[in-house]
C-alpha cells in the first residue's frame, strides 16, 4: 500500500481535484468612496467558525456603489490545502473570480480552506476524515455567514464550487447550505475514485522503463482497494492509508453521489467545462452532466474548448503550464456573473 500511496500523494499535489459560530472582522480593508453609478471592491477579513477548533481565515468582497441587498457567492476549493485564493503555482482563480463578480456588484467569500490552517490538528484523526470535515461543514458555516449579513440578500446567495468544490456543491446545498443556486466548474459526477485512476492512467502515458513499471504496479494496486470499496467495512477503509486519505474517505464519499443530489434538484445550477481541462474530462465528466440533466429547464451548460482545469487558456496541455501567470478567461467570468444576475429560483 505504501507504494501507491506515495504515487497518489504526489499526483494530487499538482492536481485541483478532491481530497480534508462565524463572525465578520472589525477591520475592513480601506477603499477609496466611489463615484455615483461607479462599483468598487471593498475587502473585508472575515472567520468562518469563530470560536471553534477550526476557524478559518477568510475574506469578503462587496460591491461599494451597488445597491444593496447585495446577491452574493460563496467559492468552495477542490482537493488539497487550498488557501483562499486556490493558488496553484503561479496562478489566483479565486482572486479573479472574486474582484471580477465583485465589480459587477456580486459580494463574494472565499475563505482558507481546513487542511490549509490545520493541517497537524487534521493528521491526528486521519483515518476518520471525510469531506464532511474537510469541506462541506466549514462551507456550511460560510454560508450563513453570509445569509446573517444584513447587506446580502439570504436569497440570493449561491455557491461555486471549482473542481472537487464542484463535486460536492450539491450535497453541500442539500445537507445545510441551502443555497439559490448552484455553479459547477469542472466538476464531475463520476465516482472520485474513478477519476483518481483516469489522472494516474494519463501520468503513466509520459512516463518510460523502470518508473513506467514502478507506477503501473501502484496503480495496479490502487485499482485492487478502489474495486473493494463497496464491500469493505468502514472499520477495514480506515485501516487503509493512501497517504492524503484513508480509503474510508473514498468510501463515505462514494455512498454520497453527486447524481442523488442532482437527480431531483430544482434551482438554477450552471455548469461549465474547460475543453482542453486534463484533469476531469470533456468526453467522460462534462458528458455524463449532461446526460443526468440535459433535459431539466433549470439546468445549463457551457464548454470552452480552449481552456484547461483553471479556466485559462491552455498552452502545453499538462500541470507545466500552471507555472505560468494566467488569469480566469473573461468570457467565464462574464458568463457566471451574468447568470447569478439572471437566475430565477
Amino acid at each position: 500500500m505504501k507504494k501507491a500511496a506515495v504515487f497518489l500523494f504526489s499526483l494530487s499535489m499538482l492536481s485541483i481535484l478532491v481530497f480534508t459560530g462565524c463572525a465578520k472582522s472589525t477591520a475592513p480593508t480601506p477603499s477609496a468612496t466611489p463615484s455615483p453609478g461607479v462599483i468598487s471592491v471593498r475587502e473585508e477579513s472575515v472567520v468562518i467558525g469563530e470560536g471553534t477548533e477550526y476557524e478559518l481565515g477568510g475574506t469578503l468582497t462587496i460591491p461599494e456603489g451597488a445597491q444593496a441587498p447585495y446577491p452574493a457567492v460563496l467559492l468552495v476549493h477542490g482537493s488539497g490545502p487550498n488557501d483562499r485564493d486556490e493558488t496553484i503555482y503561479a496562478n489566483k482563480p479565486f482572486r479573479d473570480i472574486a474582484e471580477h463578480l465583485t465589480s459587477k456588484g456580486i459580494a463574494v467569500l472565499r475563505y482558507d480552506k481546513r487542511t490549509y490552517v490545520h493541517p497537524a490538528k487534521m493528521a491526528e484523526s486521519f483515518a476518520e476524515i471525510t469531506v464532511k470535515e474537510e469541506t462541506i461543514d466549514d462551507a456550511i458555516l460560510a454560508s450563513k455567514l453570509l445569509k446573517a449579513d444584513e447587506r446580502i440578500d439570504k436569497d440570493r446567495v449561491f455557491i461555486l464550487g471549482h473542481s472537487m468544490g464542484g463535486m460536492l456543491a450539491p450535497r453541500i446545498d442539500a445537507e445545510g447550505g441551502d443555497f439559490a443556486g448552484l455553479i459547477i466548474l469542472a466538476g464531475s459526477p463520476r465516482p472520485l475514485a474513478d477519476i483518481i485512476l483516469d489522472q494516474i492512467a494519463a501520468a503513466l502515458e509520459t512516463l518510460s522503463g523502470e518508473q513506467k513499471a514502478a507506477a503501473q504496479e501502484q496503480l495496479d494496486t490502487l485499482t485492487e482497494v478502489f474495486a473493494r470499496l463497496d464491500t469493505m467495512s468502514d472499520e477495514e477503509a480506515k485501516g487503509i492509508s493512501l497517504t492524503g486519505a484513508s480509503a474510508y474517505y473514498f468510501k463515505e464519499m462514494a455512498e454520497h453521489p453527486a447524481s442523488e443530489y442532482l437527480s431531483d434538484i430544482e434551482k438554477p445550477v450552471l455548469i461549465l467545462q474547460g475543453g482542453k481541462d486534463f484533469q476531469v474530462y470533456a468526453d467522460k465528466d462534462y458528458v455524463e452532466y449532461q446526460s443526468l440533466l440535459d433535459r431539466k429547464p433549470n439546468v445549463a451548460f457551457k464548454l470552452y474548448p480552449e481552456l484547461n482545469h483553471l479556466f485559462m487558456t491552455s498552452t502545453t496541455g499538462t500541470a507545466v503550464e500552471y507555472m505560468s501567470p494566467g488569469k480566469v478567461d473573461s468570457e467565464v467570468l462574464e458568463d457566471i456573473a451574468e447568470w447569478i444576475l439572471n437566475a430565477k429560483s
